[in-house]
Formats: structure tokens, C-alpha cells, sequence
């Protein structure tokens, strides 16, 4: 499995995007959030990376919750995609997988920008005009197969509804914290994988970095931490830290 860091930032992050990854499986690409910038996202890590991943290639999106440095990059996706199938350049709307709590909420998050009449004959766009939402169960074991990725998922412990995620190829297994606070199980939960990418803020609502390091080694040894204030200090870590343009493999 290849993955592709996008960006390692919070929501007030100025030197990087917020945390979100590409992720290359056996029939096409995740995208794991979508940030703002999520176009300048795409083009800076496939420069730095030298693998080159359009959002023209991207046809399938998983979004964790709903907070703007996560989902803020939806407008831009949808609106570019859409002008993109009108002019034949795709045929297809890219598909928008979540989990209830977020996907009842998330056109009344994205209306206000775009529920505009996208045609002379038309009064008002609707979420079908620029995604297909796919709803999936948390509960379920697995819960979706998504880019010939198998998707299972767990709600964490934040503010508003926001799910982790084990994403398989059948081969390796990445585990993707998403944004939680320090949850001892959430942990246990994403251990079987063989890479762990999670999440350290500062406040109650993240993880702090003292909690992460204190974890057993064997833990920490497949670990890496995204999701950085800007005054994150590289030292205060026993956990390598991801940054944008990175590729990991596993």
C-alpha cells in the first residue's frame, strides 16, 4: 500500500495543510480529507513526492468529520469536478463516503456556498449535483470497500461526530487515528495495523504528545504523528513526524 501525505497541519496551522493523505489501492485512489487548498495540496506533495496524483484521478473521498481543516477543500473539489464533467473532461461525480452523523449534516455545511443555480435552467444545486454520498455504518465490520480498499471504522472522542479509520489493501493495513482525545481502546483498536498514523494537538480536544510517547514501544515503533500546531516541537516526540510530500509504504 502507498499513501501520500498532503498536508500534517491543525485548523491555525501557516506552514502546511491540514491532515490529509492519498491513498493508492488496488482499483484507484482515497482521498482521506479534504482540506482547504486541497487542489495546491495535490500539486506541492506530488512535487515534492515526484508521484504525480491529480484530483482528476481521484473519484472517491472519505471524510471523517466535519471541522473546515478537514472538509473546507469540498467546495473547490466539487465545483472543479462539475465544470469538468459539463466540459467532457470526466464523466463521473466523485464519490463522498461518510459516516451518518456527518453526511446528514454536510450539505447544510456546504449550501451556503454551493446551492447556487448552476445553470440558466436551473433555481438552486443540490449535493447530487457535484457528489455521490455514500453513507456507511461504523458499526459494520467491515463497514465499506472503497478504491478495492477494504474500510473499517470507529468513532473517537471529539466535539463533534468524527470517525478513525483501518483502511486494508489484503496485504498491510494502515490505521488512521482521526481526531480524537487520548482514548486508550481507540488506540488498542487501530494496534493491529501496520502503520499508525495519529493524530497530537494541543487541548482537550486532541492528543497530547506525552500520552503518545508513553505508549509500549512496540506501539510506538509503527507510529507516526500528523496533525501539528505550528509550535510543535520535533524534539518533544519519540514518534517520527509525517510531513507533506511524504510517501509511506507498507
Amino acid at each position: 500500500m502507498r499513501i501520500l501525505i498532503l498536508g500534517v497541519g491543525d485548523a491555525f496551522t501557516t506552514r502546511s495543510y491540514g491532515a490529509s493523505a492519498v491513498i493508492e489501492g488496488p482499483e484507484g485512489y482515497l482521498l482521506l480529507d479534504c482540506p482547504d487548498l486541497i487542489h495546491r495540496a495535490l500539486h506541492e506533495a506530488s512535487e515534492k513526492s515526484g508521484w504525480d496524483v491529480s484530483a482528476r484521478n481521484i473519484h472517491d473521498i472519505v471524510l471523517t468529520h466535519l471541522h473546515g481543516d478537514h472538509c473546507n477543500g469540498l467546495e473547490s473539489f466539487g465545483f472543479k469536478r462539475f465544470v469538468q464533467r459539463i466540459s467532457g473532461e470526466v464523466h463521473e461525480r466523485p464519490r463522498l463516503h461518510t459516516h451518518p452523523r456527518a453526511g446528514a449534516r454536510l450539505w447544510e455545511r456546504l449550501a451556503p456556498a454551493m446551492d447556487a443555480p448552476l445553470t440558466k435552467d436551473s433555481d438552486h444545486a443540490s449535493l447530487d449535483d457535484f457528489f455521490d454520498l455514500r453513507i456507511f455504518d461504523p458499526a459494520n465490520r467491515p463497514c465499506a470497500t472503497i478504491a478495492g480498499l477494504t474500510i473499517e471504522a470507529r468513532h473517537t472522542i471529539h466535539p463533534i461526530p468524527t470517525i478513525g479509520l483501518r483502511i486494508s489493501d489484503g496485504r498491510s493495513t494502515l490505521g488512521w487515528s482521526g481526531d480524537t482525545t487520548y482514548d486508550a481502546d481507540h488506540i488498542q483498536w487501530l494496534s493491529s495495523a501496520d502503520l499508525i498514523v495519529h493524530e497530537t494537538n494541543l487541548g482537550p480536544a486532541h492528543t497530547h504528545i506525552e500520552l503518545l510517547n508513553a505508549l509500549p514501544e512496540q506501539v510506538r515503533a509503527k507510529m507516526r504523528v500528523t496533525h501539528l500546531h505550528d509550535e510543535f516541537d520535533p524534539a518533544s516526540s519519540l514518534i517520527p513526524i509525517l510531513e507533506a510530500g511524504e510517501v509511506l509504504e507498507i
